[in-house]
This record gives C-alpha cells, structure tokens and sequence, in this order.
C-alpha cells in the first residue's frame, strides 16, 4: 500500500530556542543530520509518496533544503494554520484518502513505526490509526500519557500511552471544521464517541526532541540502540 505523507514541519521551535533564532527546528541536528531528514528516512523507508512538508517559521530556509529533495512545501501565509487546517491545506498535493502524518521534532529507535501502522491499518474498521508509546519508552517524556487503549485498540483520552507523532488518518472530516487554523485534536475527538480511533503500541524507544536537552538524549538512545 502507497499513501501520501504529511510532515509537520511549520512551528516556530519556541521551547527550542536559542537554536531556532536562526533555523528551523526542522533543521536542527541530531546525530549529525537535521531532525526533518530522520523524518523522511522513516518515510522512504515505508514507500510513502508522494512526500509533502508544511512551512512556516523560515519557510525559505526548508524549501532550500526539501525541495531538491523531492519534498513539496506547502507554505502557510500569512498565518500558521496548526496541525489540522496544515492537513487540509496541503490536501490538494497529497490526493485523495488517507494520509500519513508525521510530527518531525522525534527520534525512534527501533523498526520502523510507519511500516508498523500500514501493517495494522485496517480502513473498514478505523479512521485514524496512531502510532504509541508507552511511558516507560518515551525517552526524556515528563508528565502523564495521551490515550487509554482497550483490548480491541480503540482510543480515549487519558494518562495511558504517549502519542508517538505519526499516525495513519482519513481526511474527510478536515473539511467540517469551520477554522482556519486547528489541531488535529478536533478530528480526533470527533473519531472516539464512534470508536474509530485506533492505537498501535511502539515495541522500541522513542525520544521527543522538544527542547534542547532532547538532542543529547535522543543521540544516547541511538548509541545505546546501535542505530
């Protein structure tokens, strides 16, 4: 199976500064390559394509880098639009059906967790399909979980499992929510009342890189990892 992918890739990095006043958080390195390029290792590696990337914050500075790389940039201006209204924004270049997103400030260690979703995605029964971890893999992760999963992998909210940051989802919905700008979170909520919101459990580690401590803790896990 071919689906499109969505990397997220707009934000402002506020928690990352001082590194991003000259860069995108996209474009800090961890273990000597932009975050935005594991991102997209994790994409070719399942065959995503087409491969598209919202930009906002130094939209200039990633075009220069993603664009020879076959990546399309969809430019939010002159407002940022937020996860959700970034989706729908970009839909006229990833097609029609479901997409892969992908949160691009996160490291993994581990097989791939885009495989492991188009492996367990199953239309008939879910609309999103979300990649978790648990609290005991979420390297660096303070606070409590995201989602509360039952035995037949339905979601709700709750202190369960962190969201991973990629997930498989249908977009039809994008189109009801009257904003401009919204988060993914509005489609989501809408998915769970109906129990089309499914979870799939990350067997590896994962490392949000959210703030500049991140970046040593995720090359650590990738040491420990051998990856």
């Amino acid at each position: 199976m071919t689906l499109p992918a969505m990397l997220f890739a707009a934000g402002f990095g506020t928690r990352m500064r001082p590194l991003t006043d000259d860069r995108p958080k996209p474009l800090i390195e961890v273990a000597g390559r932009p975050l935005i390029d594991h991102a997209l290792a994790l994409a070719r590696g399942a065959r995503l394509h087409p491969l598209v990337a919202n930009a906002h914050y130094k939209a200039g500075m990633l075009s220069d880098h993603l664009l020879p790389q076959g990546v399309q940039v969809s430019h939010e201006t002159p407002e940022i639009l937020d996860t959700g209204g970034g989706l729908r924004a970009a839909l006229p270049m990833l097609g029609e059906g479901p997409v892969v997103t992908l949160n691009t400030d996160a490291i993994w260690a581990g097989p791939n967790p885009v495989s492991l979703l188009l492996e367990a995605w199953d239309p008939a029964r879910m609309d999103a399909l979300l990649i978790l971890v648990p609290p005991g893999s979420a390297v660096g992760r303070e606070g409590p979980g995201d989602f509360v999963m039952d035995a037949d992998g339905r979601l709700t909210r709750g202190a369960g499992h962190v969201y991973g940051g990629i997930q498989i989802v249908k977009t039809e919905g994008l189109a009801a929510i009257p904003d401009a700008a919204f988060s993914l979170n509005r489609l989501w909520d809408a998915m769970i009342p109906a129990g089309r919101l499914h979870g799939l459990v990350y067997p590896g580690r994962w490392c949000d890189v959210g703030h500049p401590g991140g970046i040593a803790l995720a090359e650590e896990m990738l040491k420990a990892a051998d990856v």
